[in-house]
């Protein structure tokens, strides 16, 4: 059973994101639950979770400012 952050969206597994890394840089990511992203600070991206599940293509990539 998946179960939700305080945002009311499904949540992604802790164990899971800690283990994800960036596909450009190879850095660890930081989760924002607001946004549903995973942000690469190296690489100035924000992978979105979508049901869940961490998109991570730079193609599906948000640039951050």
């Amino acid at each position: 059973m998946m179960t939700e952050d305080e945002t009311g969206a499904p949540a992604p597994d802790r164990r899971m994101l800690e283990a994800l890394v960036c596909p450009l840089t190879h850095e660890t990511l930081s989760y924002d639950a607001e946004r549903q992203e995973l942000v690469s600070k190296a690489a100035k991206l924000a992978f979105p979770i979508r049901g869940g599940i961490p998109v991570m293509l730079v193609d599906e990539a948000r640039p951050l400012d």
